[in-house]
């Protein structure tokens, strides 16, 4: 069994290797490893390596294990997020990545006026158009646009996608170029920053890097399989 801080070793050289190799730096990426499933005891350990960026996929979950951890640890909220679940999300998480429709961008706008914050956001788009997933397609976001970037609450920072399940990592370049020539085309037209894409998993990070990720969602290359949630 190797333990959490090899793992996180060698995900880190990955990173630096995947980064030099696109002329980019390591500063350049930001690793989010996903806590999913896994015990405050296993996050610990992370930490102890230096690790203070994290990601959950389930409110109940984070709301559960983040107030078990030291203060001063940042968190990303990477799965779907449900509209009644807006409330408890916004005070846990300092970035969500997965804003997947005009719909749930309108009520995080207004919770988020109710309650008197500014949440930083990442829109998610359904490159590849699978019907099993959620986000934008990227001819709705273009439409879309200006409605979003209405939004007084919300600071949009850049896009998030996940790319079909594939056996090799190289089968999900293709999408992480068209995430990142959308981003480009949208800055371009609204005239607006979007400088974080959010893509990159344990399977295919490295190519996501190559490709321009600034965000890599990482868990399993890290903690290991996730746990069996109990019934």
């Amino acid at each position: 069994m190797t333990s959490v801080a090899e793992n996180l070793e060698r995900v880190r050289e990955q990173i630096a290797r995947a980064a030099a190799k696109s002329g980019r730096t390591t500063d350049d990426v930001e690793l989010v490893a996903i806590t999913k499933t896994h015990p405050a005891d296993k996050v610990r350990e992370a930490i102890e390596t230096g690790q203070t960026l994290f990601g959950e996929s389930r409110v109940q979950e984070a709301r559960a294990k983040i107030p078990e951890l030291p203060s001063n640890l940042r968190w990303h909220f990477v799965g779907h997020l449900q509209k009644n679940k807006i409330r408890h999300a916004l005070p846990l998480f300092e970035m969500i990545h997965s804003v997947d429709s005009l719909a749930l961008a309108q009520d995080m706008n207004r919770v988020a006026e109710e309650e008197g914050m500014h949440p930083r956001v990442l829109l998610q788009v359904n490159v590849a158009g699978e019907g099993s997933k959620f986000g934008f397609s990227p001819d709705k976001l273009r439409h879309q646009m200006e409605e979003l970037l209405a939004l007084p609450r919300l600071s949009i920072l850049g896009l998030m996608t996940i790319p079909p399940l594939a056996e090799e990592a190289e089968a999900s370049r293709k999408y992480f170029v068209q995430l990142r020539e959308l981003r480009d085309r949208v800055q371009t037209d609204f005239r607006v920053d979007l400088a974080q894409l959010s893509m990159g998993m344990t399977q295919d990070y490295a190519i996501a890097i190559e490709e321009g990720a600034t965000l890599v969602r990482v868990g399993t290359a890290i903690f290991g399989e996730r746990m069996r949630r109990k019934h």
